[in-house]
C-alpha cells in the first residue's frame, strides 16, 4: 500500500476496525474510505456494489461483524450467522468485481474444533466439532476463509485471511450481558468496587484458559500482513501465550482494586476448555505483539474509568 492508496475498512467502529484505522493514521495514511452501518448496511448486495462503484477503494480490510459472547452467541444464532454471512458475501464478491488489490479477511479463533490439539495450529481448521454455543458465528467466519480461497482459486484474487486470538481494549462492548469475557469482568469489578460490592459473581469454574491479544497489537499484525503476506493459507494472530479465566479475574480485580470475594458459578456454561493459538507462522514472518496482558489490563481499565462508559 502506497500512503496515497485508497484504504476502506469496513467495521471501523468496531474494537478491531478503529484499531485498524488508528494504525494506518499512525502510519500517515490519509485516503481512508469508512462508512457507519447506518450509512451502508453491508447485508444489502446493492448498497454495498454502489459504494464500490463510487468510492473505488484500491484496499479493503474487512473488520465487520456481528460479535458478542456466549451469552448472545447461544441466544441470537439465526441473526449471528445471517448477518455475518451476508456482509462477508457481499464485501468479498464486490471486492472480486471492482478488482480490489487487496483484501484481508479478520475471522476469529473460535473456527478451530472445540477439541483440537492446543495450541491451535492453522491446519486444525475443519478438523472437528465445533463449540455449539458459538457454532454458527464460527461457520460463518469459516465461510468467509472459503470464500477468500475459492475467489483466490478462481479468478486469482489477493484475498488473505488473518485468525485473532481473544481481543480487548479501545471500543470494546461492554453490555452487561452480551459482552465478551473480558470487558464484562472488567465492568464487573469497576461496577463491585465503585458500589463496595462484599462479592463479584463470575460465570463459569473460571477453569478454561484463553489468550487474550490487545486490540492495538493486532492492528499492527494486520497492517503488516497487508504489506507483508499474500498467501492462501490462514493466519493465526495472537501472543501463544494463555491464563485461565480465574486468573484473569484476579488480575483485574487487583488493577482495578477490588478486595471483595470472587465466587464462581458453575452453573453457567464454560465454553471451550481452552483456546490458545500457534503463532509460530506469523513469528516466523518476523511480526510479534508488545503490548503485555498486564500492561494492557491496566491500560484498558484506565480508558473505562476515564471515559465512564457505566
Amino acid at each position: 500500500m502506497e500512503l496515497n492508496s485508497k484504504i476502506y475498512i469496513a467495521g471501523h467502529r468496531g474494537m478491531a476496525g478503529s484499531a485498524i484505522v488508528r494504525k494506518l493514521k499512525n502510519e500517515g495514511f490519509k485516503n481512508i474510505i469508512t462508512k457507519t452501518s447506518l450509512e451502508l448496511d453491508l447485508r444489502n448486495q446493492q448498497a454495498v456494489n454502489d459504494f464500490f462503484a463510487i468510492e473505488k477503494p484500491e484496499y479493503v480490510f474487512f473488520a465487520a461483524a456481528k460479535v458478542g459472547g456466549i451469552h448472545a452467541n447461544n441466544t441470537f444464532r439465526a441473526d449471528f450467522i445471517y448477518e455475518n454471512l451476508m456482509m462477508e458475501a457481499n464485501v468479498i464478491h464486490t471486492s472480486y468485481l471492482h478488482k480490489i488489490k487487496k483484501l484481508l479477511f479478520l475471522g476469529s479463533s473460535c473456527i478451530y474444533p472445540k477439541f483440537a490439539a492446543q495450541p491451535l495450529s492453522e491446519n486444525s481448521l475443519l478438523t472437528g466439532e465445533l463449540e455449539y454455543t458459538n457454532q454458527p458465528y464460527a461457520i460463518a467466519k469459516i465461510a468467509g476463509i472459503e470464500l477468500c480461497n475459492s475467489y483466490r482459486a478462481q479468478y486469482g484474487c489477493n484475498f488473505i485471511s488473518a485468525m485473532p486470538t481473544n481481543l480487548y481494549g479501545p471500543n470494546d462492548n461492554y453490555h452487561f450481558e452480551n459482552s465478551h469475557v473480558f470487558p464484562a469482568l472488567i465492568r464487573k469489578f469497576i461496577l463491585a468496587k465503585r458500589n463496595n460490592e462484599s462479592e463479584v459473581v463470575v460465570w463459569g469454574t473460571g477453569n478454561p484458559r484463553r489468550e487474550f491479544l490487545h486490540v492495538d497489537d493486532l492492528a499492527a499484525a494486520c497492517f503488516y500482513l497487508m504489506q507483508n503476506y499474500n498467501e492462501k493459507e490462514i493466519i493465526n494472530i495472537g501472543w501463544g501465550l494463555d491464563c485461565s479465566i480465574s486468573e484473569l479475574a484476579i488480575l483485574i480485580a487487583k488493577k482495578v482494586g477490588y478486595e471483595g470475594k470472587i465466587v464462581f458459578d458453575n452453573t453457567k456454561p464454560d465454553g471451550t476448555p481452552r483456546k490458545l493459538l500457534d503463532v509460530s507462522r506469523l513469528a516466523k514472518l518476523g511480526w510479534q505483539p508488545k503490548i503485555k496482558l498486564e500492561e494492557g489490563v491496566e491500560k484498558t481499565i484506565k480508558e473505562v474509568i476515564e471515559s465512564k462508559f457505566f
